[in-house]
């Protein structure tokens, strides 16, 4: 059985290293647009995320590569990714698990969790202590057409709802086809997307399967 690990590359980055085995995704593929939202105070706290210092997009270098294969293959059909989280620190994770005990704090549910008590996000399963976003090879992503316009897809990044499950049946047409021609395109290169998020995708197998990272997102955590 594998033990989980919590690793902390804060004392090897004030060193001037970077951390092993991840890159920018800018990196490897500038052509995929990147929408950080922890990095801005647009996500569900209302508020920039602990551990997010720059609006990058992180990942394992072999998530990343097979992002950019998933992307050639877009951009020849007329559409393009774009990322909302890629590589998540556990002092995020935890900021969240904080947040979901903060029973005042809910000036962003209209938006974001409308039909969801607050108490029930993490009983519910939409907030969990741990993420595989911090193992470094999941990414939340949607498609946009080219040259501009994100594609519908039914519900919003982070739409705590049943409605945001990639086969809910109550999302029909336009949008029901845009959810599956996100599955099918990633999972041609080793995806696996969450049921009961149609953003999330893990590419498999995981580069760090059993270990969660903590250092800070930011570009000079992977350059050295």
């Amino acid at each position: 059985m594998r033990i989980p690990v919590v690793v902390s590359f804060l004392a090897v980055l004030a060193g001037g290293a970077s951390a092993p085995g991840f890159v920018a995704l800018s990196d490897v593929d500038p052509s995929i647009r990147q929408d950080m939202r922890y990095a801005t105070a647009d996500n569900f706290t209302g508020r920039v995320v602990d551990g997010y210092e720059e609006p990058v997009c992180l990942l394992a270098r072999p998530a990343a590569e097979a992002l950019r294969r998933a992307q050639r293959r877009l951009l020849r059909r007329g559409y393009t990714l774009k990322v909302y989280d890629c590589y998540r620190p556990q002092r995020a994770v935890d900021r969240f698990v904080r947040w979901a005990g903060e029973p005042d704090d809910r000036q962003r549910k209209a938006e974001f969790y409308p039909g969801v008590d607050k108490d029930r996000l993490i009983p519910d399963g939409y907030i969990a202590a741990k993420s595989g976003h911090s193992r470094g090879s999941t990414v939340d992503v949607t498609l946009a057409e080219l040259p501009g316009r994100d594609l519908d897809m039914g519900t919003a990044f982070d739409f705590f709802d049943p409605l945001s499950h990639t086969d809910s049946p109550g999302i029909a047409g336009a949008a029901r086809a845009h959810r599956g021609l996100l599955k099918q395109a990633l999972a041609e290169e080793g995806f696996v997307n969450l049921p009961e998020e149609w953003w999330h995708f893990t590419f498999e197998p995981e580069e760090f399967p059993a270990t969660y990272f903590d250092f800070p997102v930011a570009v000079a955590s992977v350059r050295p």
